[in-house]
């Protein structure tokens, strides 16, 4: 057995990190009365799910568009 953090979206509950479960598989779900933040999240909050070579393009596409914001 495994514990599995998670929000539920409001149509879903979705794990905040990469899990492998089977199809069909049980689980509990727990519901606690915490809520997470709302708001901006940074970058790094969705890197997990990315592999190393799309993460770094992607941070590279975010530097180049910052680059050229602060030229106009």
């Amino acid at each position: 057995m495994e514990a599995v953090n998670a929000y539920y979206n409001g149509h879903t509950f979705v794990p905040t990190k990469p899990i492998k479960v089977k199809k069909n598989q049980r689980a509990i779900v727990t519901i606690l009365d915490e809520t997470i933040e709302q708001g901006k999240k940074s970058l790094l909050d969705f890197v997990g799910v990315l592999n190393q070579e799309d993460g770094a393009n992607i941070m590279e596409a975010i530097k180049d568009a910052e680059r050229i914001d602060n030229e106009w």
